[in-house]
């Protein structure tokens, strides 16, 4: 008994080392990626890259409802978390657990635009370790506002529409401080599935996320009519 006791204990203990050798050599290749893509161009040199973009847009200049519903939808604890949605993270975790496969990122709008300017979208450990040291990089260096602001500028909407002012003016013929909420809750939901929810070929799917992003926004308290946002829905986009 006392043998099988110990061979137990044994088994455990070189799991726990095998678990804790795997994850160490994990976060060490992250880090390392992470060295090496901030060494082939700093971050101050890629924001002023995208921003150098004529089309790139100031947050003054892109509609408000917009703005609240990609976060309301996207990442509502945006204005409150240091990069890292702790909650976010834990809730992934255990859907990704009981699915058996990564069927939820977690990933907030700083770690989104981290990857959008450094990584590719390959679903591993090792590249979510290096978009969080990117993430803190972001965080410490720019404003909310300014973070999301570049994320927005450089995100896909879907029908090859890159940035916002691209899918303002490519799906509504407008710019975007000009969106009407209909509009702004269309491309608000967008960013999720470019592929999937592109108005060209899936405009029923993208009306079902632009009910998502109403119901987010309303439930944050940033919609000032929620007893008329479900009438909307039937847009004039050009393709």
């Amino acid at each position: 008994m006392k043998k099988s006791i110990k061979i137990l204990v044994l088994s455990i203990a070189s799991l726990m080392i095998l678990l804790c050798v795997s994850v160490g050599g994990t976060v060490i290749d992250g880090y390392n990626k992470y060295k090496e893509v901030i060494s082939s161009i700093s971050l101050e040199e890629k924001v002023n890259e995208i921003k150098s973009d004529k089309d790139y847009t100031s947050i003054e200049k892109i509609d408000k409802d917009f703005l609240d519903g990609i976060v309301s939808v996207e990442d509502h604890r945006f204005y409150k978390h240091g990069g890292l949605d702790f909650i976010s993270i834990l809730r992934a975790t255990i859907n990704n657990v009981v699915e058996g496969k990564i069927v939820q990122g977690g990933s907030t709008i700083t770690q989104q635009l981290a990857k959008n300017l450094y990584l590719d979208s390959d679903k591993n450990l090792s590249r979510k370790i290096s978009e969080v040291f990117l993430a803190n990089n972001l965080e410490k260096s720019y404003s909310k506002d300014e973070i999301l602001e570049m994320y927005v500028n450089i995100i896909n909407y879907g029908d090859n529409y890159i940035g916002i002012k691209e899918a303002s003016e490519g799906y509504f013929g407008t710019e975007p401080n000009n969106l009407d909420l209909n509009e702004a809750s269309i491309l608000a939901g967008l960013p999720q599935s470019p592929n999937g929810y592109a108005l060209s070929s899936h405009y029923n799917k993208a009306m079902a996320r632009q009910k998502v992003v109403l119901e987010a926004m309303n439930k944050n308290d940033v919609l000032e009519h929620s007893n008329e946002y479900y009438v909307l829905g039937d847009v004039d986009y050009r393709i």
